[in-house]
């Protein structure tokens, strides 16, 4: 039991303590663990040798945090959890303690490289009948391999961030035409942290995901459908996705989710050998999706057909190294339910079945509008998880 006011009970417990990068004020960017609606300051803590990690805490990203590897992370956060619920420590510690409310966040990490996948059944197949009616939904490579595109690491933005609306190219009645987005969508996705880097030429296996991933953000991977559906054919995604991804400004360590480890879904037909890890696991985030503050979809994680996991060992199959801070995400959490899916496309069936949002019929994201969205997970002893929600709102294009 945490001895910090107000944490016991909350999302925010000392069953999870996720770590962000903050500043007050005019200062200097600081590295914090979050404990109920408090930051402790980890940069002061290591200045006083409450918590040692070579000075890693004193830096202004993680990353140096991350490249030290499970055994440092593990030593650490058992540190902050002694640090935290020992009342020997309380007046040293209760200085370094910051309200999350006077503190602005930064993003967390630099990212080095930037993967989307595209992981759910129920996602592939609503996208399939979306482009390509008539076709069989699924492609004939997608239960065989973790389909995926390399986005762009530049434009990923920090919870909060105002999205610009983008321009491009967009299919005309006689051609393409050049304007705004008219059909801007959100994804929800969960994301991967990469801390310990890997060679060149040297792929990771599945069952060594733990070894290299340190923590979970969850990410709006934002949508130009209408750049997307002119441009994607015949390489995939690019300006339509490129020009902003939102993460979370809290990472969740894989520590912190151990209660919400499931079995993973039954693959068939089976997988290739690299794509096999025992335990084959997933886990049980439950996602919500909020437009101007209602509440319209519910995405669950655990039925994600391919796994964390096997989403590494693909990325690096070919040989291709990781980076600290490296980040690769789910790609869009849909359920089975037309309130469980993580995109305004296929909310809205492509436009064709608008919603209504605080009292107006909506299809895809007009000027001004914001979507939040957070998650929950189990922790031990009936605790909840409560992830750092990933928030933006769009502003008109330039």
């Amino acid at each position: 039991m945490t001895w910090v006011s107000g944490a016991a009970g909350s999302g925010y417990g000392v069953h999870h303590l996720p770590y962000g990068v903050f500043r007050i004020g005019d200062g200097e960017p600081r590295i914090g663990v979050r404990i109920g609606e408090l930051i402790l300051d980890l940069a002061g803590a290591e200045a006083a040798e409450l918590v040692l990690a070579g000075g890693a805490l004193r830096r202004p990203t993680l990353n140096a945090f991350l490249a030290l590897g499970r055994p440092q992370w593990t030593a650490v956060r058992q540190r902050i959890t002694e640090l935290l619920t020992d009342p020997a420590h309380r007046s040293a510690v209760e200085p370094l303690l910051v309200p999350v409310s006077e503190a602005r966040m930064e993003l967390p990490f630099e990212v080095a490289d930037y993967v989307d996948f595209y992981s759910s059944e129920q996602h592939a197949s609503n996208v399939g009948q979306i482009f390509r009616p008539g076709q069989p939904p699924l492609l004939p490579n997608w239960k065989h391999l973790p389909i995926g595109y390399h986005g762009r690491a530049g434009t990923v933005v920090v919870s909060g961030t105002p999205v610009v609306r983008p321009q491009g190219q967009r299919p005309g009645r006689e051609g393409p035409v050049f304007g705004p987005s008219a059909r801007l969508d959100i994804e929800a996705e969960v994301g991967f942290v990469v801390g310990v880097p890997s060679p060149l030429g040297r792929r990771v296996p599945a069952a060594d995901f733990a070894e290299h991933v340190f923590g979970v953000v969850l990410v709006n991977d934002w949508s130009a459908r209408d750049i997307q559906a002119w441009e994607y054919q015949p390489l995939g995604p690019f300006l339509g996705k490129s020009f902003a991804t939102s993460v979370a400004a809290w990472v969740t360590p894989l520590d912190a989710l151990r209660h919400a480890e499931v079995a993973g879904p039954e693959q068939d037909p089976p997988v290739l050998d690299y794509l096999r890890a025992e335990p084959h696991l997933g886990l049980d985030l439950r996602l919500a999706v909020r437009w101007n503050g209602t509440l319209v979809s519910e995405p669950p994680f655990a039925g994600m057909y391919w796994t964390p996991a096997q989403q590494l060992a693909h990325l690096t199959v070919n040989g291709a190294a990781l980076r600290t801070g490296d980040l690769y995400a789910s790609g869009t959490v849909s359920g089975d339910r037309r309130d469980q899916v993580g995109s305004f496309l296929e909310l809205t069936w492509g436009g064709a079945e608008p919603v209504t949002v605080a009292g107006e019929e909506r299809t895809f994201l007009a000027d001004g509008d914001t979507v939040t969205i957070t998650a929950t997970a189990p922790g031990p002893d009936g605790c909840t998880v409560e992830l750092g929600e990933v928030t933006g709102t769009v502003r008109p294009a330039n």
